[in-house]
């Protein structure tokens, strides 16, 4: 069971669809489209109908050579958005943050997860998910988007090492693992190469009784392996990619196209997920 806040995710049932709402003006794909708390909410309301579980809020674009802004500008750009949308949405909302002072901020105004891409088990984060009873996922992200880092001892392995550290860390801080969800950093820190070979191998990024996200939409892996250079149409290959990934033991996809990814779950989950 992944608990988020005021809901909870039974694992190994089905695929959870993650949907992402990007309030930013410079996010790789869909930049500009959403920063108003209007647009915001009518594409969070979109995603919701289409079969989003849960929406996903970002402020900061974290493409790479973004520009990232400081806490208080976040929070200043993410909150009208984040209060409009929790009042209109039923699904839960994830609040895509680095940021414990952005993160309490909006656990305050009704988010459920907190999303934090920095790479590191924060230890005022799992303090504040523990303390609201919200979901915390955790990136592998050693070097932040548009570097590589080194895998000596392979790209897998090493995914698997910084999973098993964060759950003896949230173990150490008394958060319960059903409020921790772990996602690999595709296209963060990662070649094209050892995107693929995670999502070749994600079975072995799974834990027993702990979420495990899969976040592949319109990167450049897939543009790379399908020769498709327009993010905007990369939606098909996104399905290809999240389905290896389900294979694997994937609980949730964060997905652009919610559409696509519902009707590609639903078929993945109907060939991979054991039913008795």
């Amino acid at each position: 069971m992944f608990k988020a806040g005021r809901h909870e995710f039974p694992l190994g049932e089905r695929t959870y669809i993650m949907g992402i709402l990007n309030c930013t003006p410079d996010s790789f794909s869909d930049g500009g489209l959403y920063n108003s708390p209007q647009a915001a909410v009518e594409h969070a309301l979109r995603m919701q109908e289409q079969g989003a579980d849960i929406i996903d809020i970002g402020a900061n674009s974290t493409r790479p050579d973004a520009i990232i802004l400081s806490g208080a500008e976040e929070k200043e750009r993410l909150m009208p958005i984040l209060e409009k949308v929790r009042k209109e949405v039923t699904a839960a909302v994830s609040v895509d943050t680095f940021y414990p002072t952005c993160a309490k901020a909006a656990l305050d105004a009704g988010a459920d997860i907190i999303n934090d891409i920095s790479g590191v088990f924060n230890s005022e984060m799992a303090e504040l998910a523990k303390k609201y009873g919200a979901g915390y996922v955790v990136m592998h992200n050693p070097c932040g988007a548009g570097v590589t880092a080194e895998y000596p001892g392979g790209v897998v392995n090493e995914i698997r090492n910084f999973f098993i550290d964060a759950l003896r860390l949230a173990g150490e801080c008394g958060l319960p693992k059903s409020s921790l969800c772990l996602d690999p950093g595709l296209g963060f820190s990662k070649t094209g190469e050892n995107n693929l070979e995670i999502l070749r191998e994600a079975e072995w990024l799974k834990f027993k009784g702990v979420a495990l996200l899969f976040a592949g939409s319109r990167k450049r892996f897939i543009g790379q392996a399908s020769g498709v250079e327009d993010c905007r149409l990369r939606d098909p290959g996104t399905v290809a990619a999240h389905t290896a990934a389900i294979a694997g033991g994937a609980d949730i996809i964060r997905v652009h196209d919610v559409a696509a990814a519902v009707q590609g779950a639903r078929v993945a989950d109907a060939i991979y997920r054991k039913r008795d």
